[in-house]
């Protein structure tokens, strides 16, 4: 008898005949589909056994992964859809291995309160995934569990754990060094390092390319705090604002600060990338509105999403040690770079 096919989102799209996405939301109770269709897609995804909607017919067959609200907003947040690939990336290489990705949307109220979804209780588990920017606090209230435990995309240094990354230090590296061999000279960077390891190690990497290559870092050409989750244009502007002397060229620790900057650079009458050049990192699957295409660091999204499954279900995965598994970038050139004499 051959093996039973496992029911995916797009099976259930193609049955109802709507897109996966309108699945995806429906299935996490997020906006964008009415109520009446979020009760079907429920409906269907039981009928068809689809993740954990299927007969158990073993103990602990899901992968919990909590991922906050915050990052999975499509009505406003730039990264939707970065972070919407990596998500159903996890789905898909858990069942690669028999299992379901259970996607937990977790919101401020339950962070703050460091309270435990209803799944932790309502279904068996194999272990956790928690994915992106999660509160110290409620991090290490899921780490006190007795359960495998992998952090995702980014970690807290003071919480052993096994964590899979993208090699931010050495990608960052990589784009700085890209910048030099240009020809760059005075070289700025942008990014959040108080927010999280991943900015913070971005900023080491573009401190590394510019000590080796003899280059001076200019306290006045970096912005490396933020008062938000990210930076907003108010932030970028008043930085901006204060440049007696502008940089050649700019690293900037994600692709959304990036294009932010290529269009305050516009408004102030900047050529780019004439007179400013730039490079990002993350490889966002857009173009700002003058249609620059940036330079920047490719996260390999698949291949950190096997390892995030892979070191889960290993031995591994219970470890409370500092366990790091980083998933190096590639560099992809483009016309955000111009060459200097």
């Amino acid at each position: 008898m051959g093996r039973k096919k496992k029911i995916s989102m797009q099976d259930i799209a193609d049955q109802l005949q709507i897109s996966k996405n309108a699945v995806s939301l429906a299935l996490m109770n997020k906006k964008g589909v009415s109520e009446e269709m979020r009760r079907l897609v429920h409906q269907t995804a039981r009928e068809m056994g689809y993740g954990p909607y299927a007969p158990q017919d073993r103990s602990k067959a899901n992968i919990l992964v909590l991922v906050p609200e915050r990052i999975m907003s499509y009505q406003d947040n730039d990264h939707f859809q970065f972070f919407h690939d990596m998500i159903w990336g996890l789905e898909r290489c858990a069942r690669k291995k028999g299992l379901n990705a259970v996607i937990i949307p977790l919101d401020r109220e339950t962070e703050a309160a460091r309270s435990l979804p209803g799944p932790f209780t309502d279904i068996p588990y194999r272990g956790v995934i928690l994915f992106g920017i999660i509160d110290r606090a409620y991090a290490e209230r899921v780490w006190e569990l007795d359960t495998p435990l992998v952090l995702m995309d980014s970690y807290y240094r003071d919480l052993p754990c096994p964590a899979v990354t993208s090699a931010n230090l050495e990608g960052a590296h990589t784009a700085v060094a890209h910048l030099i061999q240009a020809g760059h000279r005075q070289i700025g960077f942008i990014g959040p390092t108080n927010l999280s390891t991943s900015h913070e190690e971005r900023w080491f990497g573009y401190q590394k390319a510019m000590k080796e290559h003899g280059m001076a870092i200019r306290g006045a050409d970096c912005l490396t705090t933020s008062r938000g989750y990210d930076y907003t244009a108010a932030e970028l502007a008043a930085f901006m604002d204060g440049l007696e002397e502008w940089p050649t060229a700019f690293f900037c620790s994600n692709d959304r600060i990036a294009y932010l900057l290529a269009g305050l650079l516009k408004e102030r009458n900047k050529r780019l990338p004439e007179d400013v050049s730039i490079a990002g990192f993350d490889d966002l699957p857009y173009v700002n509105s003058e249609g620059l295409n940036m330079t920047t660091m490719r996260v390999e999204k698949e291949r950190m999403c096997d390892a995030a499954i892979q070191l889960l279900l290993s031995d591994l995965g219970r470890a409370r040690e500092a366990i790091h598994w980083q998933v190096r970038p590639t560099l992809v050139v483009r016309e955000s770079v111009a060459l200097r004499s």
